[in-house]
């Protein structure tokens, strides 16, 4: 297996990843020829079986009541045959070999490994919340439950740049969206305007506390995703949630908060065993210092 790989045109890191990978490789290929469950189809060398086909519409998201459906397991199939195809064709190209694949490779497996644990950690935490926990919690945050609202609001988005610091600075002082459309404009900064909902359950908790204490023409600013948005509110209308709903959705908010923390835990964890070195030792230490990641 050493020979297959061009030691010599590779550097140290990349002869041990394509070492570890060629024995993954073969370890793998012994089980695909006793797969896990039922084949429902072959490609080349390579098979499709029951247990990937679950998985892959798994992972697709599709509703319990559309799984079984024809067309949307030809559909499925038809992408996790195509990517057998292709995956067989890569191979046969070598392109497992090449340094930059072999970076990809690992990592992918270390994102899933690493997903997999911080779920699992998350989730046996999330099975000894009680009645009393989920209780409290809905009692704590009468925004998302009792005094939960629907929100109109007008809007104004872009995508965030680097200029980002530099539109907040020239737009902090105007008083309406008007303004600041016009302020966006003159910047030559690509900007959306539009008419949307909000549901109070789902506004950061930060946000939620200054639209409570807002006064009727207040704009705010948020950052969504990759956008940025300035939001002034229209109407709001009252939209309590309770009983057996209030549960669910407490559980679930409960369950991702504790996603969050096992993350933030891991990521404290990490810098703090880390040995970084020579000019990235500094950088690091800088940004430990101010806080930021």
């Amino acid at each position: 297996m050493q020979n297959r790989i061009r030691i010599g045109r590779l550097p140290a890191i990349f002869v041990v990843c394509g070492i570890l990978l060629a024995a993954c490789s073969k370890k793998d290929a012994d089980q695909a020829t006793t797969p896990n469950g039922q084949v429902v189809a072959h490609v080349g060398n390579e098979v499709v079986t029951t247990q990937e086909l679950d998985n892959e519409i798994r992972l697709s998201n599709i509703p319990a009541d559309k799984q079984k459906d024809p067309q949307v397991i030809k559909r499925v199939l038809g992408e996790l045959v195509t990517r057998k195809y292709l995956l067989q064709q890569a191979l046969d190209s070598k392109l497992d070999r090449e340094p930059n694949v072999l970076l990809d490779i690992l990592r992918s497996r270390e994102q899933v490994l690493a997903s997999a644990f911080v779920s699992r950690t998350a989730a046996n935490k999330a099975s000894g919340i009680s009645k009393a926990d989920v209780e409290k919690y809905v009692a704590n945050n009468p925004s998302k439950f009792a005094d939960r609202q629907l929100i109109v609001v007008e809007q104004i988005s872009f995508a965030i740049g680097p200029n980002l610091q530099a539109v907040i600075d020239s737009t902090k002082q105007l008083k309406s969206l008007d303004e600041i459309d016009q302020k966006l404009t003159s910047m030559g900064v690509p900007h959306g305007r539009s008419t949307g909902n909000l549901n109070s359950a789902e506004i950061p908790d930060e946000l939620s506390k200054k639209m409570q204490a807002k006064n009727a023409d207040d704009v705010f600013f948020f950052r969504a995703g990759q956008n940025g948005v300035f939001l002034k509110v229209k109407s709001e209308e009252a939209r309590p949630l309770e009983g057996e709903a209030a549960v669910n959705l407490a559980r679930q908010v409960m369950r991702a908060d504790l996603l969050k923390a096992e993350i933030g835990i891991a990521s404290v964890a990490a810098n703090l065993e880390a040995k970084y070195e020579g000019v990235y030792s500094k950088i690091m230490k800088d940004e430990n210092s101010t806080g930021t990641n």
